[in-house]
Formats: structure tokens, C-alpha cells, sequence
């Protein structure tokens, strides 16, 4: 079966840096598109970054353009989420993300706390 384990997420100072890393099992990793998104006490979960299936391409919330990269490995079944001058704002559960056949399935989450 399908399996996201997300893992990298804890407590950071303003201005510092967490990557994020989630491990896929349970289908063709290197033939889907993968995702991160957040979802922060009492708001909605968001789109966080893609990357396409081969890596050549990435998009980003403009929230976190600049700050955030994605990035994977396909040998490794593995995508990753750098994560640099973290803010405040960036508090959330992060949710690894892969839609397979229109269902989306999703990881356990790592909870990302950015305060001083």
C-alpha cells in the first residue's frame, strides 16, 4: 500500500533552516509528481511546493518563493523540502503529498515551530 513518512520537522529560531525529508513506498515513485503542504493551527491546509516526476521542474507558494526549495531523489524514493529564513508563519504541520489515480494520499505530517 501507499506509504509517506515524513520526517526533519522541530522547534527553529526565526531566521534559521529545517529540511524536511519524506520516504515513499507502495508505488512507481519516480513516475508521479510530489508535493509539500502545511496546514497551521486553525487555517486551511496549503500548497506548499511540486516537483514533476523527473525533477526538471518545481513551483512554490509565493508565501515561501526564494526561501523554500523541493528537491528529490528518485534512487532514493525520497523528496525533500530545504526550508531557509524560516518565519514565524512558517509554524505548521508540513504533509507530504502524491495524487495517484485522482486520490490523494498523504503522510503522518512533521510539525515545523518557528519561534524564539
Amino acid at each position: 500500500q501507499v506509504q509517506l513518512v515524513e520526517s526533519g520537522g522541530g522547534l527553529v529560531q526565526p531566521g534559521g533552516s529545517l529540511r524536511l525529508s519524506c520516504v515513499a513506498s507502495g508505488f512507481t515513485f519516480s513516475s508521479y509528481i510530489m508535493s509539500w503542504y502545511r496546514q497551521a493551527p486553525g487555517k486551511e491546509r496549503e500548497l506548499v511546493a511540486t516537483i514533476t516526476s523527473g525533477g526538471d521542474s518545481t513551483n512554490y507558494a509565493d508565501s515561501v518563493k526564494g526561501r523554500f526549495t523541493i528537491s528529490r531523489d528518485n534512487a532514493k524514493n525520497t523528496v525533500y523540502l530545504q526550508m531557509n529564513s524560516l518565519k514565524p508563519e512558517d509554524t505548521a504541520v508540513y504533509y507530504c503529498n502524491v495524487r495517484i489515480r485522482l486520490i490523494m494520499r498523504w503522510g503522518q505530517g512533521t510539525q515545523v515551530t518557528v519561534s524564539s
